[in-house]
């Protein structure tokens, strides 16, 4: 059944970007190589493409907040490029770089927007996947070097840190499967899990080192960013189905949020299960290595909220999977499937099925404890044609956060905030540009950003605070908006800076709608 209540009044609406996908300006002002550059210069992306110019952000800083004061947001997750500050990973800091930061956090606030910031959303500097990358202890002690100068730097005025991005994804896609840089087919099954630990170490020691010496006069929260879809049992009867339903979630999401919401440690059933499979395979010990209790300590607790992306859900059953080779996938012991009648999007895995929202929030609760949520992203996509009038959108945002406030009203989910993936179109890392998720369509021969239906939607949702009953005719945000209030923010690219459309189809200089 539909909802119509609103969210609590301090509720945090924003929407989300990631430096790779829409700053551009590979190699302007001093900026150094990231694996990302390398990667795509390659050749490894669908579509041939990479992110050299992507949305061009580096230089349209304007044009973003504009988009960004049109939505009505009053947060903006964006993730700061570690090459950008230090071009070769640590040692000399990029002044030009560190400016560029500065004026979008400085220009986010003069507009009544936190800045939600991720320190690393995939870009590891090339020079330091050049020593070793994240298997290296020199290069867990710079991304410390790289924190500690971030909280420095901008911590006076940025109150929401993320250490990484989906660290699930760091390290399947650029460990296991090698669809990510730095393309390390892993032939043992054991990297993942190499990789995640360290990982979990240095967000632990980024986490104390934020607490011992900033947190007391910034006063903000830091947190990590993790992912999974929603699984559902193929038969609710089976024993066997429903086990394989949780190991998917205990082994996904839990494999990070377990030590670090729990107890320090892995879940049992992901312990068990790589353990027995490593048995299986001949091996003297587990591929998943092992914390001390003095690592277990450290790393528990080192979260302020529980930071969540998800997109969409899927059906899983049990099946034994082979032994050899290993990997973390064949760990899983599941198949998954997607039912003809579930509503499709430009990628095939993510079926959008509003009611896994709601679901994977009561899991978090009943897993966690009533720990504070942020979405953290949420959105859903669809192909490379134009899609300005992008009803499926619209629905998708529609359903997903109906279903959102449900668990938070209904089912006591203490929900803070929600976060659509994206402001406009971007460079979407394997896929190139052969998928769009943004609010604003963006023009990557000209670079023009237009807004989509979904941007209207999204800003009158944001200035509903939720869905009031439509009975309620008195209610404020059911009326009109002021004239002049609703801006069309449609951008060209004059010789000039940007511009907005006179008449929607001519690129005029006049400055007064700038």
């Amino acid at each position: 059944m539909y909802h119509y209540a609103t969210f609590p009044k301090d509720f945090t609406w924003g929407v989300s970007t990631s430096a790779y996908q829409i700053e551009g300006a590979w190699n302007e002002d001093g900026k150094g190589l990231s694996t990302w550059d390398t990667f795509t210069h390659a050749g490894n992306i669908v579509d041939g493409s990479n992110g050299d110019i992507a949305c061009d952000s580096y230089h349209q800083l304007d044009a973003d907040l504009y988009m960004l004061r049109s939505l009505g947001v009053n947060s903006y997750r964006f993730s700061i490029s570690w090459p950008r500050i230090f071009p070769n990973g640590q040692g000399t800091v990029n002044n030009k770089g560190v400016e560029y930061y500065n004026k979008l956090i400085d220009g986010l606030l003069a507009n009544n927007i936190s800045p939600m910031v991720t320190l690393y959303h995939f870009d590891l500097p090339q020079a330091l996947q050049d020593i070793g990358g994240w298997e290296s202890d020199a290069v867990l002690e710079a991304f410390h070097n790289y924190a500690d100068y971030c909280f420095r730097t901008f911590g006076d005025r940025v109150k929401f840190w993320m250490t990484f991005n989906q660290p699930h994804a760091i390290v399947t896609a650029g460990y296991g499967t090698g669809v990510f840089p730095p393309e390390v087919k892993n032939e043992t099954g054991s990297a993942p899990y190499r990789v995640a630990h360290n990982l979990l170490k240095v967000h632990a020691k980024v986490y104390h080192t934020y607490d011992e010496k900033y947190r007391a006069n910034q006063d903000g929260v830091i947190s990590i960013t993790l992912n999974t879809d929603w699984v559902e049992p193929k038969d609710h009867t089976d024993s066997r189905d429903i086990e394989a339903a949780d190991r998917y979630l205990q082994l996904t999401l839990g494999w990070f949020a377990h030590p670090i919401f729990k107890n320090g440690d892995y879940p049992e059933a992901m312990k068990w299960q790589v353990a027995n499979k490593s048995e299986l395979q001949g091996l003297q010990s587990s591929r998943l290595p092992a914390f001390t209790d003095e690592e277990k300590a450290y790393i528990q607790g080192t979260a302020d909220v529980f930071s969540i992306n998800i997109y969409a859900s899927k059906i899983v059953q049990h099946k034994t999977l082979r032994l050899s080779p290993p990997s973390f996938e064949t760990d899983l012991d599941i198949a998954e499937e997607y039912p003809a009648n579930w509503p499709t999007s430009a990628i095939t895995q993510h079926r959008p099925v509003a009611w896994g929202l709601r679901r994977l929030l009561n899991w978090v609760k009943e897993e966690y404890g009533d720990v504070s949520i942020y979405i953290s992203e949420n959105g859903v996509s669809t192909n490379s044609n134009d899609d300005f009038d992008d009803t499926t959108r619209i629905f998708y945002y529609k359903t997903y956060i109906d279903e959102a406030l449900k668990a938070a009203t209904y089912d006591g989910v203490d929900l803070r905030g929600y976060t659509a993936w994206c402001l406009m179109d971007n460079f979407e890392w394997a896929a190139g540009y052969a998928e769009r998720f943004g609010f604003y369509y963006t023009n990557y021969t000209d670079l023009t950003r237009i807004p989509k239906e979904s941007s209207k939607y999204y800003r009158q949702l944001i200035r509903c605070n939720g869905f009031p009953d439509p009975k309620n005719v008195s209610h404020p945000c059911l009326q009109p908006e002021p004239e002049g209030k609703m801006t069309e923010s449609r951008f060209c690219l004059t010789i000039m800076g940007w511009v907005r459309y006179q008449n929607g189809t001519t690129c005029e200089p006049s400055f007064s709608h700038v």
